[in-house]
C-alpha cells in the first residue's frame, strides 16, 4: 500500500494538470468568440453606412469639375456617407451614362444623384433604379415631368430656376442694346430641359426689349462648335451686336471665333454657370455677363436632400429651388 501513494499522487496531478489545461482553453475560445462578435459588430455597422453616388455630366466642362469638388469637400467634412462621383467624358453620351446608373445600383448604393445628359432618356433607367429601392435625386438639368408620370415615379428636382437665371443675364444685355439691334443664341442640347429654359429665358428679355434674333442654334454645350457655329453666324450676319450662349463653355467658343474675326470689342456675349474661365473673361472685358447657380454647392444640396429621404418615411420628397445670381464686372470673384 505504501508503494502505492506516489501513483496515487502522480494520478491525482496528472488529472488536475488537464482539467486547467481545459478550463484555460475554454477562456481562450470564449475571449476569441467576444473579439470575434466585436469585429462583425463593427463590419456591420461599417455597411450600415449610406453609399451615395453622384452621377453627373462631361467631366470635361469646368462646371462639372466644380461640382465634383464640392461634393468630395462636403463629403470629408461629413464622413457619415460615402461618396462615389461619376461622369461622362461627352454630354451626348447618354448610353454610358444609363450604364453609369446600372453599374451604381449594382455597387450597392442607396441612392443616385444624378444631373443628367438628357431630361427623357435617362429616366427608364432610373425606373429601374428606384424599383431596385435606391433614393434618386435629379440636379441641374430636370427631367420631363410627363415622361416621368408616363412611368409612374416621382424623383425630385434640387436646382435652380434655369429661365429665370436666363433672363436675368438677357436683361443686363438688353440695357446695353437698342431696339432693332440683332443678335444670336446658342442653344444647349435641345432636349435638354435648362437648355430649353434658357433659350425661353432668354427669349423673354430679348422680345421686351425688341431685339431681332437672327439666329438661333445648338452647339451642344461644346466650345470647339460653339466657335464653329459663331464663325458662321457673324459671316451671315455682319451687323450683329450680340451673342447669347446657354452655357460659359460656348461663350468661350463664341468670344474665340469674334476674336478672330477681328470684332473684339464689338460685339457683346453672355454666357451662363460662371466657370473659373468666364470669371477671367468678365475681368478682361470679353464677357459681358454670365449667371451663377453655384456648381459647388449644387451636388451637396442634392447629397443633402438624399440622406434626408433616406431616413424620411416619406415614399419623396418636394422640389427645391436653389438660387442662381447674375455675374457682371461689378462682382465677379465676390462671395
Amino acid at each position: 500500500m505504501i508503494k502505492q501513494k506516489p501513483f496515487l499522487m502522480t494520478t491525482f496531478l496528472f488529472a488536475l494538470t488537464i482539467l486547467l489545461s481545459v478550463v484555460g482553453c475554454d477562456r481562450q475560445k470564449s475571449e476569441t468568440l467576444r473579439t470575434s462578435m466585436k469585429d462583425e459588430e463593427g463590419a456591420s455597422q461599417a455597411t450600415t453606412k449610406p453609399k451615395i453616388a453622384l452621377i453627373m455630366k462631361s467631366l470635361a466642362n469646368d462646371f462639372f469639375s466644380t461640382m465634383a469638388e464640392g461634393a468630395r469637400a462636403h463629403s470629408e467634412a461629413n464622413p457619415q456617407y460615402e461618396l462615389l462621383v461619376n461622369g461622362i467624358k461627352d454630354e451626348r453620351d447618354l448610353a454610358r451614362q444609363a450604364e453609369l446608373v446600372d453599374e451604381m445600383v449594382a455597387s450597392g448604393c442607396q441612392a443616385i444623384v444624378i444631373a443628367p445628359a438628357d431630361s427623357k432618356a435617362l429616366i427608364p433607367s432610373l425606373r429601374k433604379a428606384i424599383k431596385a429601392g435606391v433614393v434618386v435625386v435629379n440636379i441641374d438639368n430636370q427631367l420631363d415631368q410627363s415622361i416621368l408620370d408616363q412611368e409612374g415615379i416621382t424623383i425630385p428636382f434640387v436646382g435652380p430656376d434655369n429661365r429665370q437665371g436666363a433672363r436675368m443675364v438677357a436683361e443686363y444685355l438688353v440695357g446695353k442694346l437698342k431696339a432693332g439691334d440683332e443678335v444670336a443664341i446658342l442653344e444647349g442640347i435641345t432636349t435638354s430641359f435648362n437648355a430649353q429654359q434658357r433659350k425661353t429665358g432668354f427669349e423673354d428679355a430679348l422680345s421686351e426689349g425688341q431685339l431681332t434674333v437672327v439666329s438661333s442654334q445648338s452647339a451642344q454645350w461644346e466650345m470647339n462648335m460653339a466657335n464653329t457655329i459663331t464663325s458662321s453666324i457673324l459671316s451671315e450676319h455682319p451687323t450683329l451686336k450680340a451673342i447669347l450662349a446657354s452655357n460659359d463653355s460656348m461663350a468661350l467658343g463664341a468670344i474665340a471665333a469674334v476674336k478672330e474675326a477681328n470684332k473684339t470689342g464689338q460685339i457683346y456675349i453672355v454666357g451662363f454657370d460662371n466657370i473659373q474661365a468666364a470669371q477671367e473673361a468678365i475681368r478682361e472685358g470679353k464677357l459681358l455677363a454670365t449667371a451663377d447657380q453655384h456648381g459647388d454647392q449644387l451636388a451637396v444640396f442634392g447629397i443633402e436632400y438624399a440622406l434626408k429621404q433616406i431616413g424620411s418615411q416619406d415614399e419623396t420628397l418636394p422640389d427645391k429651388q436653389t438660387a442662381v445670381d447674375l455675374i457682371t464686372s461689378d462682382n465677379v470673384g465676390k462671395p
